[in-house]
């Protein structure tokens, strides 16, 4: 049943079908050739129902807003300029400026296609035309943006605190130190190939012109600040967090920046609309067909499968990475989170592995994944903003990837990566 299911789902997309409708009407197809103990079909849509109605994911739609109100607010384009300030004289500053970006944008969005969106549309046609090879460009963008879902705060550690019953806020505070880690490998991975390569550095500006561009990022710049440091404190919940920061964005565009006006909160609320449906109908179609996978016993059998392969928690958690980097590949975080973490979870616990470690390891698996072909969501992403070529973007994204894959190493044979800042709240 577990094979038929993925089967057909696999099949639908390869079909074309969008990967929401694929789960469903995989799904519907497996409850019609199910034997041993049937369902009646009603059961999609109270599954599908029941995917999204939970309180803690109120999070996801509003950090999504939070991040059109950002973008809109000209908060975006203050945080390139305060970037450009301090190192535009560097070699390949552009580039280090996109992950510096990325980094601060990570700490209201907690979507890495809502950072790429915004960073890309600004960074990959400036990057053009000051002589970086585009498929660069769009590679830089691509990898900064896997940092914003793990650094606080995070839509897919909503969905694993959701799923896993653990502390959404720990999830966020697990995050930070692999993040900040990605960040800066980043950041020195494009110096050294703006030197090889040649890139241009801008000329050196003065420190009155940091100051200036300082106090004009200064309200934007805050945003992360006032967000994570209320989780951190115990002051608000994750959820009021979202809408601290809906509210604080919304002010500092309307009334301080003044970039955002009555006649533009239409379009906002819709393009944050459209960006939280598409999430909320992959989390529901990934409802049923998770269900459907736990009555199909997948967590006796992926159990089995790994144990018997090895009772060493190295290497199961070395063979869980392997699975989920795999899986990274064909699905976007949230449908693979549904429908792989009830059936990991109970495995971590019989490993005795720290949930919060384990949780962190997931979600950076499966973030590696949006930036590896053949689906690669970000690659998708920056490559219609640029207008790329996907073949030469993969090709220039591997350097990133393989950064990736190291800090992923690290968070997984050390725990206290992922879990020390946690264990202090």
């Amino acid at each position: 049943m577990v094979a038929f299911l993925f089967i057909a789902f696999i099949v639908l997309m390869l079909l074309g079908l969008d990967v929401a409708f694929s789960m469903i009407l995989a799904s519907f197809l497996g409850i019609m050739v199910k034997t041993v103990r049937a369902v009646d079909t009603n059961i999609i849509p109270l599954r599908m129902i029941g995917g999204v109605d939970v309180f803690s994911l109120v999070a996801i739609p509003l950090f999504v807003l939070a991040g059109e109100l950002m973008n809109k607010g000209g908060i975006t384009h203050r945080l390139v300029t305060f970037s450009l300030a301090f190192v535009g004289h560097i070699k390949g500053s552009l580039s280090q400026v996109a992950v510096i970006v990325n980094m601060i944008m990570a700490g209201v969005s907690g979507s890495g296609v809502a950072d790429a969106s915004a960073t890309g549309s600004i960074l990959i046609p400036a990057m053009k035309e000051e002589g970086y090879e585009p498929h660069f460009a769009g590679a830089v963008v691509a990898a900064a943006a896997t940092v914003g879902p793990i650094i606080p705060p995070s839509i897919p550690m909503v969905i694993y605190g959701v799923l896993g019953g653990v502390s959404i806020g720990k999830l966020f505070m697990a995050g930070l130190l692999p993040g900040l880690a990605l960040g800066i490998g980043f950041i020195l991975l494009c110096f050294a190939l703006a030197r090889w390569r040649g890139y241009p550095r801008r000329e050196r500006v003065s420190w009155s012109e940091r100051i200036k561009a300082l106090k004009s990022a200064s309200w934007a710049l805050m945003t992360p600040v006032i967000v994570l440091g209320g989780i951190v404190f115990g002051v608000v919940t994750v959820t009021e967090a979202a809408t601290l920061a809906c509210a604080y964005a919304l002010v500092v565009g309307m009334f301080i920046y003044r970039e955002v006006h009555i006649r533009d909160l239409p379009e906002i609320f819709y393009q944050a609309g459209v960006t939280s449906g598409v999430i909320m109908i992959l989390l529901a179609a990934a409802g049923i067909f998770a269900w459907l996978l736990a009555e199909s016993q997948i967590n006796y059998v992926l159990s089995e499968f790994l144990f018997s392969l090895s009772d060493n928690p190295i290497v199961i958690m070395l063979l869980v990475n392997v699975l989920l980097l795999a899986v990274g590949c064909l699905l976007e975080p949230m449908p693979a989170l549904i429908i792989f973490v009830p059936a990991l979870i109970p495995i971590g616990q019989k490993l005795g592995i720290d949930p919060i470690h384990f949780g962190t390891v997931l979600v950076l698996n499966l973030m590696i994944g949006m930036l590896t072909p053949p689906v690669g969501f970000l690659l998708f992403v920056v490559a219609a903003i640029g207008k790329l070529q996907m073949a030469p973007l993969v090709r220039e994204v591997i350097p990133f990837l393989l950064l990736a894959l190291a800090v992923l190493a690290v968070a997984t044979f050390i725990p206290a990566f992922t879990t020390w800042i946690p264990s202090l709240m």
